[in-house]
């Protein structure tokens, strides 16, 4: 209850203070907006370089038709086939420790 009712006259506080201290706060209003429109729109350049970047006829992105799979293919099998190896190798190590027991 104490949280709510002060809320209630912060709120009431600042409604007021808004109308007591309106050239001001108009200064700072708009001192802000060019300073919010300039961040807001380097953020959106940012965030569309790699759009634009990627509609460009001499990217390099443009330039590939296909990726390769086959190193990474043959390097996955490879390493498929050393696990199977493993777990081979381990299957007969708990083979003789049960055997032993």
């Amino acid at each position: 209850m104490k949280v709510f009712v002060g809320g209630i006259a912060a709120a009431f506080l600042g409604f007021i203070g808004i109308f007591v201290f309106m050239g001001p706060f108009l200064n700072l209003l708009a001192g802000a907006i060019p300073l919010m429109l300039l961040a807001g729109g380097a953020m959106a350049a940012y965030l569309g370089y790699d759009e634009v970047k990627e509609k460009l006829p001499f990217s390099k992105k443009a330039e590939e038709t296909t990726p390769s799979y086959a190193s990474t293919d043959t390097k996955y099998k490879e390493e498929a086939e050393k696990y199977k190896k493993e777990v081979d190798r381990l299957k007969e190590e708990l083979e003789k420790a049960k055997a032993s027991s």
